[in-house]
């Protein structure tokens, strides 16, 4: 199902409806929509957020997914595909990997906030919200739970606070989101794009191997 309009508005409603945790409840799965395969320069254009790439730049794979960061198979990714991901491939040079910002509802553009406000510990973050998310993207108080999550951190409550009223980060989020979707038809999460190959859906660590070895001969 394709993103419903974002905005402030409905980012601060979100945290105020016992009901978000119902309306969350459903994660995304990928759509079998858009096309097969975008052009690598056209995936590489510049973002209203810089790309943090993990890995050579000069890796022969180039693998880029959206998330959002309450959509269930996303999380499945970060805790148990990206580990063998980072150590089979990453590591020896074989990829480079970047997550970016595709909010499915108002608290996943939330999280997704709190994040990018953590500068070079994002990926830890991100890491630490899907690990946990359970713990806060389905429960009747979410701002509450995010607030506890986010000090494991050493986030304070008023960082947090500045970080979701920060209307030009939300901007810039939501515009990533757009640009993927109306320019590279994303339409649900996860969706992975490999060397510019469109894959919707998880990747179980068990196929990974299987999923790049066409790209590594």
């Amino acid at each position: 199902m394709p993103p419903f309009g974002l905005n402030r508005r409905a980012l601060l409603a979100a945290f105020a409806a016992p009901a978000a945790a119902t309306l969350l409840s459903a994660p995304a799965l990928a759509a079998e929509d858009g096309p097969a395969k975008i052009p690598v320069d056209q995936l590489m254009a510049e973002q209203a957020l810089p790309d943090l790439w993990v890995g050579d730049a000069k890796a022969p794979v180039t693998i880029i997914e959206y998330a959002s960061m309450t959509c269930s198979h996303c999380a499945v990714f970060t805790t148990e595909t990206l580990p063998k991901l980072k150590a089979d491939y990453i590591d020896k040079g074989k990829v480079r990997y970047t997550l970016r910002e595709f909010p499915l509802d108002p608290l996943a553009a939330a999280a997704a906030m709190l994040a990018r406000c953590n500068g070079d510990k994002r990926e830890a973050v991100v890491e630490l919200l899907f690990r946990s998310q359970r713990n806060w993207a389905f429960v009747n108080n979410p701002l509450e739970a995010l607030t506890t999550t986010m000090k494991q951190t050493g986030m304070s409550q008023s960082a947090f606070e500045a970080c979701l009223n920060d209307e030009a980060l939300f901007k810039k989020i939501d515009a990533i989101r757009q640009m993927a979707q109306t320019k590279f038809g994303v339409t649900a999460t996860p969706t992975f794009y490999i060397n510019g190959d469109r894959r919707p859906g998880e990747i179980p660590a068990s196929e990974l191997d299987a999923v790049l070895a066409p790209y590594l001969k």
